[in-house]
């Protein structure tokens, strides 16, 4: 797999890159998000994943991550010291698809890297059908992996397009987080509980229906559709 490597300090980037190398990764190293923006034109094809660390010299990487989006599908993995959820959330509004708090164990970034890459790959899985799902305002087009409210176009990346298509699919179930992560990240891997629970925060604030997913303590997650 190509990998776009977004850092302005070439020492870690060697590192970064060398173990990348190790294992499989034919990396390009971009020391400005000037670069990067660069790389990705016209298209972004030959990337399958974007290593975006948010300290650059030249851009503010949550801006840089907005234009990466507007350009690319490619998947986007911020790398940041910001641990908030706050900062996670704005992250991944701007279309990031998940991120690695400083300072990182390379064996959670590969993995993070990989399950990045598989969700992507079963994108046609969640978006193969013909129908539609509708939850009172909530339209979830699964053929072109689109959402509305009241008819207003909302924009989730895969995601959370993917974890609400997968509660939609069942209202008023509830899904275990272990089920979740197996569906939506295809990994059975502990780290991404914290992930699930960004994106959650994320599904409420961007369909403005903090009701809509309810939090089943100690188990997982269920949506509330009306009449449920």
């Amino acid at each position: 797999m190509r990998l776009l490597l977004v850092e302005d300090d070439n020492h870690v980037a060697a590192a970064l890159s060398a173990v990348l190398a190790r294992h499989g990764f034919d990396v390009t190293h971009a020391r400005s998000g000037e670069e990067a923006l660069q790389a990705l034109v016209p298209e972004s094809d030959g990337f399958g994943v974007v290593l975006l660390d948010l300290g650059l010299p030249d851009q503010d990487g949550y801006e840089v991550c907005g234009k990466i989006r507007k350009r690319t599908s490619t998947p986007v993995i911020m790398v940041t010291a910001r641990s908030d959820v706050r900062s996670r959330i704005h992250g991944l509004n701007l279309g990031a698809d998940d991120y690695v708090v400083k300072p990182y164990d390379t064996g959670e970034l590969l993995a993070r890297i990989h399950a990045v890459s598989r969700r992507t790959a079963h994108e046609d899985v969640t978006g193969g059908g013909d129908t539609a799902l509708v939850l009172g305002a909530v339209r979830i087009e699964l053929p072109t992996r689109q959402v509305t409210v009241d008819g207003t176009v909302v924009q989730l990346t895969r995601k959370e397009f993917d974890l609400l298509a997968l509660l939609a699919q069942r209202p008023g179930v509830v899904f275990r987080r272990e089920q979740i992560i197996s569906e939506v990240w295809r990994t059975s891997w502990e780290g991404t509980g914290r992930t699930l629970e960004v994106h959650v925060a994320s599904l409420r604030a961007k369909l403005r229906m903090p009701a809509l997913i309810e939090t089943v303590r100690g188990v997982g997650y269920r949506l509330v559709a009306p009449g449920v």
